[in-house]
């Protein structure tokens, strides 16, 4: 199983599914965006771009997945579950299945019905945004702070962890570079899935005005019947942080019915 973290985290964010997996019987791989904790940054393309979109990513994975040996389960949350996406469908020889958490795999547009109406979309998007334009570390763990509605016990000492890494030399940089990115290219591949695919989301993320129907839109641009969404009650941006052991009663159900194809 290889592990990819959303926008502006790090591999650690799965130190509490990690393990329960592994102690399952699972060989367990967790990955750093590029440009994010110990990853390298100023990632560029043939043609001088940037190189940090989720295609970019899902080739990564890809080869993640062909050194320790593959086939292999993609994790994705957020950023990555779009990625995750782009790897399923471009080589399905190396991925078994998908497990999006949150994934940001469609175009999005903000909702100015739910930013009068939702106030936690509301501070979010606000957060967000204040986050982008000012290019501020600060404020981009306020957002976070948003989405996480319930906080793990060492959520303080995460997020220590998290803004020494945002604030090193360069990093922010590279995350704004990764928010700048479409999901274009993941809506894109959706239709071209063949690899059955978990799609998980939080009630109360904050990234969605509405999670489910979220997770619903993207079950149903993949081929019919590969695509199940699931709603983790009660769980923010990250159920694999906030509700770790459901998730992993998800995982193990679905990774039952992956080895039998």
């Amino acid at each position: 199983m290889v592990m990819s973290p959303g926008i502006g985290d790090l591999r650690h964010v799965y130190r509490f599914l990690a393990p329960i997996l592994a102690s399952s019987g699972f060989r367990v791989v967790t990955v750093d965006l590029r440009g994010h904790g110990e990853s390298s940054m100023y990632w560029t393309s043939f043609d001088g771009g940037d190189a940090i979109s989720r295609t970019d990513i899902a080739g990564d994975l890809v080869e993640v997945i062909r050194v320790f040996g593959g086939p292999a389960v993609i994790i994705g949350h957020g950023f990555s579950g779009g990625a995750a996406v782009i790897a399923a469908a471009r080589a399905p020889g190396l991925v078994r299945g998908v497990i999006a958490l949150n994934p940001l795999a469609r175009t999005q547009t903000v909702s100015l019905s739910a930013l009068f109406m939702n106030p936690r979309y509301c501070r979010a998007m606000v957060r967000r945004s204040m986050a982008r334009f000012c290019e501020s570390p600060k404020q981009w763990l306020k957002y976070l702070n948003v989405t996480y509605p319930v906080k793990p016990a060492d959520y303080r000492e995460y997020v220590a962890e998290l803004s020494e890494s945002l604030c090193a030399p360069g990093r922010f940089a590279e995350l704004l570079k990764a928010i700048e990115s479409t999901p274009a290219d993941a809506e894109a591949q959706l239709p071209n899935m063949i690899r059955p695919t978990l799609i998980i989301m939080g009630t109360r993320d904050p990234e969605f005005p509405d999670p489910e129907a979220e997770g619903l839109a993207i079950a149903a641009r993949m081929p019919v019947g590969l695509g199940t969404v699931v709603v983790a009650k009660s769980s923010g941006h990250h159920p694999h942080v906030d509700a770790p052991e459901r998730v992993a009663e998800l995982a193990l159900r679905f990774l039952a019915g992956c080895a039998e194809h």
